[in-house]
This record gives structure tokens, C-alpha cells and sequence, in this order.
């Protein structure tokens, strides 16, 4: 069984005990976290699509860490032949997912 969940903007897809990274939200590790904007949930051969999510279905994970992405660089170059470096590192949380209840 797998669902596909819309998060932070983002759309994944996800099976029970999978451990994905998520925009951040602010909780505590160990604490639980309910998705309840499903978009499709599948079982076997029974695939159910929602307009534009299915109704009472959600996904319950619980936070497993805070992480950061990876650091991304960039440089930006004016006239006067001078560049200015920047650099992002996008705040994530870990999540476990724990249940999928169509």
C-alpha cells in the first residue's frame, strides 16, 4: 500500500515505515504528524484518485530528526567585474511514516 501526500508545496510518494525529508516543520522528534492532504492511495490493484484529495484519508508519521540539506553556492556578477558569493542551506525534518488509513 502506498499513498502520494502533498506537503510544504511538494508531492511525495510514500509507503508505511518509509523515513522521508519534508520542508520543516516546527515539532519535536518523536512527536506525531497527520498528512491529510492525500492525493491518491493505492492497494494492490484498488487505486483511488481524489478530486483533488481523497476524503478521510490520511497519513500519520511521526518526526524522527531536524535536519539541513546540503549546502548550495552561488555567485552573482555585476559590471564592474566584481562577484558576490551566496550561499542556502534549506532546514528539513525527517519523518517516519507509521500509517496509511484510506
Amino acid at each position: 500500500m502506498y499513498a502520494v501526500v502533498k506537503t510544504g508545496g511538494k508531492q511525495y510518494k510514500v509507503a508505511e515505515s518509509d523515513v522521508i525529508r519534508i520542508e520543516k516543520l516546527d515539532l519535536e522528534p518523536g512527536a506525531t504528524v497527520d498528512l491529510t492532504e492525500v492525493l491518491m492511495v493505492a492497494d494492490g490493484s484498488k487505486v483511488t484518485i481524489g478530486t483533488p484529495v481523497v476524503a478521510g484519508a490520511k497519513v500519520t508519521a511521526t518526526v524522527v530528526a531536524q535536519v539541513k540539506a546540503k549546502k548550495i553556492h552561488g555567485f552573482t556578477y555585476t559590471k564592474e567585474r566584481t562577484q558576490t558569493h551566496y550561499g542556502h542551506r534549506q532546514k528539513l525534518t525527517s519523518i517516519r511514516i507509521d500509517k496509511i488509513q484510506a
